[in-house]
């Protein structure tokens, strides 16, 4: 199937490295899981135990084109995506909107700001405004190491580049400014932790 952005510029799935999946720690409690697979696990266990209500944004497209091998088997041949997403979660916590982001990097060293749109930044920018509690959930892929980053610190990096800085945010810097977040079992994510840190 085919998927384009609403500009006709073709969406380009994640294209993991196959050699760096063989390198990747092997983690078996995780084993498959991608950040997003964890994130829906975590936001069901906060749901279910009426703790938050957090749910993944559902991208909207328009289908182009379909084929009918048969009745039963519709197949997708091509579609568009109806507009730029925003960010992939929000919710309600403690009585306060919820918007953050999830992203992964397979760097080792910095996160790269090109993972995040312009689009993004000036969504989490204006969700500020309107005293929302905004961050970005960011995975280390070859240590299986998850920050919570506020949206505010995210914010101040991207405006640097604009007067020359840095195209990421080095991994150093995260682990200062960041609030790591351990695996557990029941949330496996437990990332409000972090957000109650953010919102004392």
């Amino acid at each position: 199937m085919t998927v384009n952005y609403p500009s006709g510029k073709p969406f380009a799935a994640y294209n993991l490295n196959k050699n760096a999946l063989k390198h990747r720690p092997t983690d078996f409690s995780n084993r498959g899981m991608t950040l997003e697979d964890e994130l829906n696990k975590s936001n069901q266990y906060y749901l279910r135990n009426n703790i938050a209500v957090i749910h993944k944004k559902p991208t909207p497209i328009q289908i182009v084109s379909v084929d009918y091998p048969k009745r039963s088997a519709a197949k997708i041949k091509e579609a568009y995506f109806r507009k730029a997403s925003t960010t992939d979660y929000n919710g309600v916590y403690r009585g306060k909107y919820i918007d953050f982001d999830a992203k992964e990097t397979q760097n080792k060293t910095s996160f790269p700001l090109k993972n995040f749109h312009e689009h993004q930044i000036e969504h989490l920018r204006m969700c500020l405004k309107q005293d929302g509690i905004c961050f970005a959930i960011i995975k280390f892929v070859y240590n299986q190491s998850v920050f919570v980053l506020k949206a505010s610190d995210l914010i101040h990096f991207w405006d640097l580049q604009a007067s020359g800085g840095r195209k990421s945010i080095p991994k150093e810097t995260i682990d200062q400014i960041g609030y790591e977040v351990k695996y557990g079992i029941n949330p496996l994510i437990p990332y409000l932790d972090a957000v109650n840190q953010i919102m004392e």
